[in-house]
């Protein structure tokens, strides 16, 4: 077995860059402007090259999984959607749906061509903000500019469904609180019309740029065996030449029931995660087309009271009403005895969710698998040998987001 300990390496390492006949250590973080997030990285440096890294976290640890366990399933929404920020809605339906796993709900049609467009608008704004900030840490400002308008107007259209903007907590366990409006419809079919010009642009400004390809090709590599072995998916593992993802593989909200390729990389280097990111953005805009000019007639969430706010009108008027709202607000549904796991394809990969029920208000136990927090321990890996700037693009384009990584 290779002995990568930082001792092994130094007694090994002969090198003609030392400043002042020594090497040094240097703290990327954790509060640095070229990290993405509370998180740091001890490196060994020889000059500007990096000989070792070791990375430590947990500075902003919210002990969500602890949480969840005094928490009714409900109110467990509001923790997934501060994991993977960029991506909130994601995260709040892949809950509802393991709840629904649980329990045995089935959701209608409807329910799930709304979540599909809603996740997909999700995985767009994700995917626009690490690719801009790829663009940016490699010295491109220009296309986060522009593609932060066409995040803010995905944000427009979760307003339209929830009310909020980053943090969502997007949806009910069912099902949805309220049918799209006439504005989301307006905003969704404008967005439809105008963003892929945009968006256009931004491949234009960045994709065959030579200083870009130059910054990114070739930077921080992985291959197909060494991403599998760290547990790499989502667009990481892609970029390496493995063609999984949840939507397939495992389908779920009738994800079956769209036209759309997995894009596929080679290389596994920082220019490959950018490539596989924009055509999936391309790749997310025909599935919400389908989704949309297929939207099936119906109601918007299942036919369980115990779950579902009944109307407000109704809760003064009927007895019924006012004790299932008084027993979802304050958590008094038992659900049955059971344990499930649930995957969806989330903005960094497999976001699965480890349920065991024992019968009561609350779980037993929640664990969330958090894509961040998997294929970061890789990170060193990736950049020994290399130098700090590409340290830092490789670093972007891996989407490392605190928020996930330390849940």
């Amino acid at each position: 077995m290779k002995d990568n300990s930082l001792s092994n390496i130094l007694n090994q390492h002969e090198s003609k860059e030392q400043i002042d006949g020594q090497l040094y250590t240097l703290n990327l973080g954790p509060t640095h402007p070229a990290t993405h997030g509370i998180f740091q990285n001890v490196l060994t440096m020889d000059g500007e090259r990096i000989l070792h890294a070791e990375q430590t976290v947990g500075y902003i640890h919210r002990a969500f999984e602890k949480i969840s366990e005094r928490r009714n399933y409900s109110q467990i929404t509001t923790l997934t959607d501060r994991m993977n920020y960029c991506s909130a809605p994601i995260n709040n339906l892949g809950w509802h749906m393991t709840v629904e796993k649980l329990i045995g709900i089935k959701v209608p049609k409807r329910v799930d061509y709304m979540r599909v467009i809603l996740m997909e608008l999700a995985r767009i704004g994700d995917h626009l903000i690490c690719n801009g900030v790829t663009g940016m840490d490699a010295g491109a400002i220009t296309g986060l500019t522009y593609m932060f308008i066409e995040r803010e107007r995905i944000y427009d259209m979760y307003e339209q469904i929830c009310g909020a903007r980053m943090t969502t907590n997007m949806g009910r366990i069912g099902g949805f609180e309220r049918d799209f409006t006439p504005k989301f419809h307006e905003l969704l079919k404008d967005f439809l019309k105008t963003f892929p010009a945009r968006f256009a642009e931004f491949g234009q400004l960045l994709e065959r740029n030579r200083i870009f390809m130059d910054r990114t090709i070739g930077a921080g590599a992985i291959s197909a065996e060494r991403a599998l072995s760290y547990g790499f998916t989502g667009p990481n593992l892609r970029a390496s030449g493995v063609d999984y993802d949840v939507r397939v593989a495992e389908p779920y909200s009738s994800y079956e029931d769209f036209d759309f390729i997995i894009p596929v990389g080679t290389a596994g280097d920082t220019y490959d995660r950018f490539m596989v990111r924009q055509q999936e953005i391309w790749e997310s805009i025909k599935i919400i087309k389908q989704a949309y000019e297929n939207l099936p007639e119906g109601p918007f969430h299942a036919d369980v009271p115990e779950f579902y706010l009944p109307e407000k009108a109704d809760v003064y008027q009927k007895m019924e009403a006012l004790i299932y709202h008084f027993k979802i607000v304050m958590g008094e549904t038992d659900v049955p005895k059971g344990e499930v796991y649930h995957a969806v394809e989330g903005g960094n990969g497999e976001l699965g969710f480890y349920l065991v029920s024992d019968g009561g208000r609350t779980p037993y136990r929640l664990h969330f698998r958090r894509p961040c927090f998997i294929y970061y321990q890789a990170y060193p890996e990736m950049i020994t040998g290399s130098v700090i700037s590409d340290a830092i693009v490789t670093m972007c384009s891996m989407n490392i987001i605190a928020g996930e990584l330390d849940a």
